[in-house]
């Protein structure tokens, strides 16, 4: 194997239209460019359910994270069906209903609200990044 660190992959919600799916993608950005820029990474998800290749490697027997806008968990889903050992799970429904004062709104460009639900969820998937990988040292 490679001296290179693999980072934990992280898949979000494709749910187009609706503003807890862009704030799941919102959060998955802020993960892997703000909070957990060496540990994480975004794996389309649109390429794993497809069977990317390459997509595919990244996922295959790792542990990983998914973030996903509604109850339907397509990002989890699509991390099993690629070969994950191990999803670990952020619901951004699930997330606002712990923030009840926001109201989120946009699917292109959240409002504030949207945004900070985004940073919310991103929070609770760095927890996540860290119990996986708890010394930055991802392999």
């Amino acid at each position: 194997m490679s001296g290179e660190r693999k980072k934990v992959p992280v898949a979000a919600c494709s749910g187009i239209g609706k503003s807890l799916g862009a704030a799941a993608r919102e959060a998955a950005h802020i993960l892997t460019e703000d909070l957990r820029p060496d540990q994480a990474k975004v794996v389309a998800l649109a390429l794993l359910v497809m069977g990317d290749e390459e997509a595919g490697r990244e996922v295959a027997g790792r542990e990983a994270v998914a973030i996903d806008g509604c109850k339907l968990e397509c990002a989890a889903k699509g991390l099993a069906c690629a070969g994950a050992a191990k999803v670990r799970k952020v619901a951004v429904f699930d997330v606002v209903r712990r923030h009840r004062g926001l109201k989120p709104e946009g699917v292109c460009d959240l409002n504030e609200d949207g945004l900070t639900l985004a940073k919310a969820a991103a929070e609770e998937a760095a927890k996540a990044i860290d119990e996986i990988d708890p010394e930055g040292r991802h392999a």
